[in-house]
């Protein structure tokens, strides 16, 4: 087991951050921790990367405690914060090699995490005069030094722009081919995108725990996609199986289809066969935004 969360709670004063929470995570798995600003997520993630103690319960990593085996819990965790501490003075490799060292790993490892991380064209560059998302990569590329078994994110993506979103979600879908993630957000699609399962969180309550399968609704699916020009909805409901069109904002539209089959096909056609671009075309999880609005509200 990678993580074991045993009844764990915390207490900041009388309120209560962490009520009696208890999961696992197998080896392997990527699992989104999902839920609203000021749920506990970060609380839980500072526990399990032994940053901060639990009031009560007990939290493996790894098979070693999270309070009375600290240093075995460090040496297996990859963190990445939700605000990435970094010296933007520092140019990358020189700043990769400064953790290098306390880590004592090896020279060639910086290297491989440059190259894993995609940071190949940046390692001349200071991390001041980096972008966003390479500075995410930045800070991904800390985690990894170790070869930690686990790696926990916090809030990975929040403030990207599309293309470092694609970036970012990629790279952690690779890292999780060999080992266990585990990534807080408040941003369903980051769920659908990279993870396997999703744990929902509310006032500090797990509210659900599911395999992302299971979240998928099997009468219907909603395609988003983003044309480059303007299309009257009236042509999209033509398309084979569709039921409702809406035109979220510009150029966006959200097309449900009474199916189960995949649609992306057919509205790739259909850009095609009408001389449109498509910027973005993606599936979205209908069922997991209702199961979190009626979690996440009352």
């Amino acid at each position: 087991m990678s993580i074991e969360v045993a009844n764990i709670s915390k207490l900041y004063g009388e309120q209560k951050a962490l009520n009696n929470i208890s999961f696992s995570i197998n080896k392997g798995e990527i699992v989104g921790f999902l839920g609203p600003n000021g749920a506990g997520k970060s609380t839980l993630m500072k526990i399990l990367t032994t940053y901060i103690n639990a009031s009560e319960g007990v939290a493996k990593v790894s098979g070693f405690h999270v309070e009375t085996q600290k240093q075995d819990v460090q040496h297996n965790v990859g963190y990445l914060p939700e605000h990435n501490p970094l010296y933007l003075d520092m140019y990358v490799k020189e700043y990769l090699t400064f953790n290098a060292g306390i880590y004592k790993v090896s020279k060639s490892r910086i290297q491989e995490v440059i190259e894993l991380t995609g940071l190949t064209p940046e390692t001349h560059k200071k991390i001041g005069q980096l972008s966003k998302g390479y500075r995410q990569r930045v800070g991904i590329a800390t985690a990894l030094l170790h070869d930690p078994s686990v790696l926990i994110l916090d809030e990975p993506t929040t403030g990207l722009d599309p293309n470092q979103l694609v970036d970012i979600r990629h790279l952690i879908t690779t890292i999780g081919k060999d080992k266990t993630v585990f990534l807080s957000t408040h941003i369903m699609q980051e769920v659908e995108a990279i993870c396997d399962r999703v744990i929902i969180i509310d006032k500090g309550v797990i509210v659900a725990d599911k395999k992302l399968e299971a979240l998928r609704d099997d009468k219907e699916q909603t395609v988003i996609v983003e044309f480059d020009y303007r299309v009257e909805d009236t042509f999209l409901l033509k398309l084979p199986n569709a039921k409702l069109v809406k035109n979220t904002h510009g150029f966006i539209y959200e097309i449900t289809f009474a199916t189960t089959q995949d649609m992306r096909s057919h509205v790739f056609d259909f850009a095609h066969d009408n001389d449109l671009k498509i910027l973005q075309l993606n599936q979205k999880n209908a069922s997991l935004e209702s199961l979190f609005r009626e979690l996440t509200s009352k």
